[in-house]
């Protein structure tokens, strides 16, 4: 294998060559890097793609994400899932308006501290916006190095971890940190890839231990994984006059803080129509009328796969009049939503949700049933 410069060489030439244009590549500014930093973690460029300039415009800087409601934060990450990680970036505004005077820290300890960033999203802050040598061991950077020093073994294990660090750390070039950790990022992500990579195609093809040995298959060592569980749920669109009903997620739960269609889960063999009819008398107080299917929809939420029958009904107009109230007229502003009545229920205008913190799961499920 030729010496670990020569290697970064011929990657930092590819990438020149192929990268892909992303918007995050081009800019050098620290708040944004961060912002596509935090939104690719767990999520396909693809998706983030929709997000990323829009969340931008919005929140161009630390300071107008420091001062925003969870409601508005919540709006804007709608349907980018893993809202953790939107808590933690406001936390990290936070903290750069409180502890830094609004300046981005240009320091990696500094960066390092920030709520939600770990050692590869510092060394990626710190090396694209900053200049500074520090590398990122990502999921696409183990695989590429996995598969070129033939490294065995689950990366969660703490001396395997350090060798990746001390490799990646060795091949980074000086002159051009950014780019050289982006293009090992890139390489994994479009050319090295978990299943069915291209070797044909890749720079690195004549230095892969992997590829000699014909092991490409076996990087990196792959995890037991769980069998997923199917979960059947039955929501119900509750329609009053061009109003819809949605439920906010009580704190402590699972995305709590967005708003939902209302659902519960039911067995395999239950009548989805009676045990709805059921769950919407005994938690809400509400009769219905005209509880008829309207669609279904399918979601994938970690190692669960869930399947909504989606129902359509109508209040039971004189139980439930004092109940309810009519959407607003016109959109609301993004996150802002009158509070859940005594019961948890919110009617809105179907043409507001799409400013609200809805779940993803929440949006689908609207699409099943036409709104």
């Amino acid at each position: 294998m030729p010496p670990l410069p020569d290697l970064a060489q011929s990657l930092l030439a590819w990438y020149d060559r192929h990268k892909r244009n992303l918007p995050w590549r081009r800019t050098s500014a620290p708040w944004a890097i961060l912002v596509s930093e935090v939104m690719l973690q767990q999520t396909r460029v693809e998706v983030v793609l929709d997000y990323y300039e829009r969340f931008l415009r919005r929140y161009p800087d630390a300071q107008s994400l420091a001062a925003v409601s969870e409601a508005d934060l919540l709006a804007a990450w709608s349907g980018l899932g893993y809202y953790r990680r939107a808590r933690h970036l406001q936390a990290a505004a936070r903290a750069i308006v409180e502890k830094h005077g609004g300046a981005f820290p240009r320091d990696f300890d500094a960066i390092l501290s920030l709520q939600g960033v770990g050692r590869s999203t510092a060394g990626a802050v710190a090396s694209i916006a900053f200049g500074l040598p520090y590398p990122v061991v990502d999921g696409n950077v183990a695989r590429v190095l996995a598969r070129l020093f033939l490294l065995e073994g689950d990366l969660r294990r703490r001396a395997l971890a350090r060798r990746f660090w001390d490799l990646a750390e060795e091949l980074l070039d000086r002159k051009r940190p950014g780019d050289c950790n982006q293009a090992f990022m890139e390489l994994g992500a479009v050319t090295c890839l978990r299943k069915k990579p291209r070797c044909l195609l890749c720079p690195l093809a004549g230095q892969c231990r992997a590829r000699r040995e014909g092991r490409c298959d076996d990087f990196p060592a792959r995890r037991a994984r769980r069998p997923p569980v199917p979960v059947r749920l039955v929501a119900v669109l509750l329609r009053q006059g061009n109003a819809v009903a949605l439920v906010k997620r009580a704190p402590g739960t699972l995305m709590a803080g967005l708003l939902d269609v209302p659902a519960l889960e039911v067995g395999a063999s239950d009548d989805a129509r009676a045990s709805a009819a059921r769950w919407l008398k005994d938690r809400f107080g509400l009769g219905v009328r005209g509880l008829e299917q309207a669609g279904v929809a399918r979601h994938a939420i970690t190692h669960r796969r869930v399947r909504v029958e989606v129902f359509a009904a109508q209040p039971a107009a004189r139980e439930t009049a004092a109940l309810i109230r009519e959407a607003r007229g016109g959109h609301a502003p993004a996150g802002i939503a009158p509070e859940p009545d005594e019961q948890g229920l919110l009617f809105v205008a179907p043409e507001e949700t799409r400013n609200l913190a809805l779940s993803a799961l929440a949006r689908k499920i609207l699409a099943a049933g036409g709104l």
